[in-house]
């Protein structure tokens, strides 16, 4: 029974429907190379039919949106292009319905694609190949003596450069550390103990197998200024280099009645001759004229040892100035008969700094990589210019951001104007960067040996401090040793034809190795802004596209960035293998991808 009031009427009032609108995610990726992305646009809302818009994209991304059958709800669909910046963006998509808007943001990555080839590019490497084995290197003195110390210190310190994989750590001796100190005919002319406390530890760690770098001459030898008297001296350096040999290799030499020999075991099978001779007033007329001398009393001692030449401080190719390459090889690799090196050559070896100016920008310091590469080929292009050495390798024993050191009042060596200020660049993420960047760019151009500067240093040169704690640089060099192993027993990896979308602020290398497994190093070297001095970098995503190849059973992914631990270091992580695999880096940093089929 229904009752109702007299004269009236009960209703009941429409409440209005509430627009809502939720995106499927709050990003999007979107691929450079055109490949669709997609990104669910949930709505509801009053009946009619809605409006989509999308606003804020970036220049090269269009949008679609495709409703489904009944809407309003549906899909947008982006399709990203090579002119689209990479970047992060922050586009906003309004719907319009039943009279009502609604504006959901959302964050859009344009992302550039790596595309890997199944086959070989003959023209990079070795003639396809990555021959570029990691090393490190130690300057002797009595300012870097007692790193190794005693006992189980000792121990652990040789573990740790053990665990690097250094091939043919570079020994460089200098002041204190000279064991020749005077040339009187007595025993006490010599003195290995400041030597052999970096030495011998050296010699019973990694490979065995140092490369020790005659690089000065014993100061009773010497000018006032320090440099190498040629006219008077050039035959007593040559005895001089050759006792070392005896020292290491021959069972020792006799000198005023005292037998002086190497506690090791182990010999010395590589040598290099100077150190950056075009800073230490010789010409390379001289130079070649010194190594002509040397090697051959070396080789008379022990005919097996080998020889790394020049050691240049290679800057400014094509300027003339006193680092050019130019100025050096032409003469150096004259033919035999007509004044240029006539002396066994095992690899000829350059040093390749990024800057030698602490206020350098972070984007300088990247430009000048290609430049290194460049030196690169053009040392090979001058080694086959003379038919005996067109196979000598060539290798850079000394690297690093900056080369800049304090002079004796405290102000740069570099730039006297300014007061030095040490460059942690050396071991902050943007090493990690920068180091890769160096790896990949050489190691394409055929560079056969890549050298820190130096193991034990500080936060601009350093792998491991003085206490032997490790810096980042430490993890980046043993990253690209364990990812990239090249040894005399195994020369490498085929270097994998690669297209990329973007190579301004991102870097690619693609290798296969001997058992089938493909590893992808993906480098993040964008800078912030301009005026970045050790910045952060931008954030980038790298889609790797794999399509090339069939199916892989496995993946993992090694990330070296500033969250990865300097005391343990990075960490492998398996990922699901996919024929397009997305690679996000948050800033300056290194990613290497490893898949197995």
């Amino acid at each position: 029974m229904v009752v109702s009031g007299c004269g009236s009427a009960s209703t009941t009032p429409v409440t209005p429907v509430t627009l809502s609108v939720s995106l499927g995610s709050s990003n999007v990726i979107v691929a450079q190379d055109g490949y669709p992305a997609t990104l669910a646009l949930n709505v509801t809302g009053p009946v009619g039919t809605e409006t989509v818009t999308l606003s804020a994209l970036p220049a090269g991304v269009t949008g679609q949106f495709t409703p489904v059958s009944g809407g309003p709800s549906g899909t947008l669909t982006f399709t990203g292009s090579a002119s689209a910046s990479a970047g992060t963006y922050a586009p906003t998509v309004s719907v319009n319905l039943g009279g009502q808007t609604q504006t959901q943001g959302f964050t859009l990555i344009s992302a550039v694609v790596a595309k890997v080839g199944s086959t070989t590019d003959t023209t990079l490497g070795v003639k396809g190949v990555l021959r570029q084995f990691m090393s490190t290197s130690f300057q002797i003195a009595e300012w870097t003596s007692g790193f190794f110390r005693t006992g189980t210190t000792t121990t652990a310190r040789e573990a740790s450069l053990t665990t690097l994989s250094p091939q043919h750590i570079r020994l460089q001796a200098l002041s204190q550390a000279i064991p020749m100190k005077a040339h009187t005919g007595a025993a006490t002319d010599w003195d290995f103990t400041l030597l052999d406390q970096t030495v011998q530890p050296v010699l019973a760690s990694a490979d065995h197998s140092p490369e020790f770098q005659i690089a000065v001459a014993p100061a009773w030898m010497c000018l006032s200024n320090g440099n190498l008297d040629m006219t008077n001296h050039l035959q007593d350096f040559a005895a001089y280099a050759a006792n070392l040999v005896r020292y290491y290799n021959t069972g020792g030499f006799v000198a005023g009645g005292k037998v002086f020999q190497s506690a090791s075991a182990q010999h010395i099978t590589w040598w290099g001759i100077f150190n950056e001779f075009n800073l230490t007033g010789l010409t390379a007329a001289q130079y070649v004229t010194l190594y002509n001398t040397v090697v051959p009393a070396m080789l008379a001692v022990d005919p097996t040892i080998k020889f790394s030449a020049l050691e240049l401080s290679d800057y400014g190719l094509g300027t003339g100035q006193a680092g050019d390459p130019m100025q050096v090889l032409p003469i150096f690799l004259s033919p035999a008969n007509a004044g240029g090196v006539n002396a066994q050559v095992n690899s000829v070896s350059t040093h390749l700094y990024g800057s030698c100016n602490q206020t350098d920008k972070d984007a300088a310091l990247f430009a000048a990589v290609p430049e290194f590469a460049a030196n690169i080929s053009y040392f090979y292009q001058q080694l086959q210019r003379r038919s005996d050495l067109a196979n000598v390798p060539v290798w850079v024993t000394e690297n690093n951001v900056n080369a800049d050191f304090a002079a004796n009042n405290g102000m740069s060596s570099c730039n006297p104007a300014q007061a030095f200020v040490t460059d942690k660049r050396g071991t902050s993420a943007f090493f990690a960067a920068w180091r890769a960047y160096v790896f990949s760019q050489l190691g394409k151009a055929g560079n056969q040996a890549l050298y820190q500067w130096s193991f034990e240093g500080d936060q601009q040169y350093g792998e491991v401090d003085g206490s032997g704690n490790t810096y980042l640089s430490y993890w980046v060099d043993r990253a690209l040793e364990n990812s990239y192993p090249s040894t005399p027993g195994s020369p490498g990896q085929q270097i994998l034809a690669l297209t990329a979308t973007d190579t301004s602020s991102v870097e690619t290398l693609a290798t296969l190795n001997s058992n089938g497994t493909v590893t992808v190093m993906v480098i993040d070297r964008a800078v912030h802004v301009a005026s970045d001095d050790n910045g952060s970098g931008d954030p980038r995503t790298v889609v790797v596209d794999l399509s090339s190849f069939s199916s892989f059973y496995a993946a993992s992914v090694v990330s070296i960035n500033a969250t990865t631990s300097i005391a343990t270091g990075p960490s492998g992580v398996g990922v699901t293998p996919a024929s397009r695999m997305t690679v996000p880096l948050p800033g300056y940093g290194v990613s290497i991808l490893t898949l197995t089929p």
